[in-house]
């Protein structure tokens, strides 16, 4: 297939990312050249994107946290309830449930991948005492898989040779589960912390409005805030879709948020 991008020295083929890029522009050639490149031992990594680890608690911490911070405000207008009755529901109810938010994501994870590990432990002892029983059942998962009879055999007897890899294999292709690194537990508390900054930052958006307006305009009518906080909410969650069109397709992603607005907005 031609290249999409031009000859390889134009493209990425030979720059860290250069397989990200290639993949982004579809270029066949780059791609090919880069993993040539590495193998040769010209380049050691392939650099691939790692902020996708955060988010997951980025974008739930953060929609979350828009949406109960324009309810309350909602509700307290709806209410006619005077600015300082709303910042002071608004910014302790952010705080409070950002900090549950945070802490429920730390320990979630943190209890997820101990049973993980805990479940590994379990294979490794059936590895040791019956490593029979646990080869055949890997053949027969390969064979379902569409291996034949003799290259499920090659495959899994070659790879039970090396019994801390093969228990790993065993843990993804067995239990579908993803054995987490030794420093899961700092990990999870990024995590936490991520989710209380998402979930405390953009539910601070829609009560700034009610901050930072009055102090410009002191005579501006009440009403005008609430239509700030919505027009406020309606971008971050714009925003939101831009972000999450770095690790998607942009289409979709921005797609994705219009249609969620437009719901919002009928409710």
């Amino acid at each position: 297939m031609v290249s999409k991008v031009g000859t390889p020295e134009e493209s990425t083929s030979l720059v860290p990312n250069g397989a990200r890029k290639a993949y982004d522009g579809l270029d066949t050639e780059a791609s090919k050249n880069f993993h040539d490149t590495r193998h040769n031992g010209e380049m050691n990594t392939e650099m691939h994107q790692t902020e996708g680890g955060f988010l997951k608690p980025l974008i739930f911490g953060g929609l979350d946290g828009i949406l109960t911070s324009f309810a309350i405000v909602a509700g307290a207008a709806g209410g006619s309830m005077p600015i300082p009755v709303i910042l002071v529901l608004g910014f302790s109810n952010i705080f409070a449930d950002a900090l549950a938010m945070g802490v429920g994501e730390f320990l979630s994870s943190k209890a997820e991948n101990e049973w993980i590990l805990s479940e590994r432990r379990r294979e490794n002892w059936e590895m040791e005492n019956y490593p029979e029983g646990e080869i055949r059942e890997m053949i027969d998962i390969y064979k379902e898989r569409g291996m034949s009879h003799e290259d499920a055999c090659l495959v899994i007897n070659t790879m039970a040779k090396y019994k801390d890899f093969f228990v790993d294999v065993m843990m993804a292709e067995e239990l579908q589960l993803q054995v987490p690194e030794e420093d899961h537990k700092v990990e999870s508390m990024k995590e936490g912390v991520v989710m209380f900054c998402a979930f405390a930052s953009f539910g601070s958006l829609p009560l700034l409005g009610y901050v930072i307006i009055p102090a410009i305009f002191p005579d501006l009518h009440e009403e005008l805030l609430f239509t700030a906080a919505c027009v406020v909410t309606g971008l971050v969650l714009f925003g939101m879709g831009c972000v999450k069109s770095i690790f998607r397709y942009v289409f979709v992603s921005l797609m994705e948020e219009i249609t969620f607005l437009l719901y919002m907005s009928q409710l």
